[in-house]
């Protein structure tokens, strides 16, 4: 979205302009972590497209993501086809995933926390 304004500064918050911003995927990553065990599996998926709505009101923002299920990546192709099958994820069952946010809460001088509801 390109428009003219300039950044908003809302409760001491530098805020972007009203309106909705489309993800950058040069710039935008989709990304987990989960336990198995002891160990941490870090993975990701490829394929994704999201919005932010910035509202006048800051609480009336929300973001969508909706992510291709197939499209889940940790590095390993074996684990990457269990996690793709009717055990996990049933990616031909169930193509996509979608998280949308219902609250943003401020965590810092200009950092968020979206809480939503994931989807799968």
């Amino acid at each position: 979205m390109a428009q003219a304004e300039t950044v908003r500064t809302i409760e001491g918050v530098e805020l972007p302009p009203a309106g909705t911003w489309v993800f950058d995927e040069a710039h935008t990553s989709v990304g987990f972590v989960a336990r198995h065990m002891l160990a941490k599996v870090r993975g990701k998926f490829a394929e994704f497209d999201g919005r932010v709505v910035i509202a006048e009101r800051p609480e009336d923002s929300y973001a969508e993501v909706e992510i291709l299920a197939g499209s889940i990546e940790t590095g390993n192709e074996g684990r990457d086809g269990h996690l793709r099958s009717p055990d996990f994820l049933d990616v031909e069952t169930y193509p996509t995933l979608v998280f949308r946010s219902r609250e943003i809460r401020p965590t810092g001088p200009n950092t968020f926390q979206l809480v939503g509801d994931l989807t799968i």
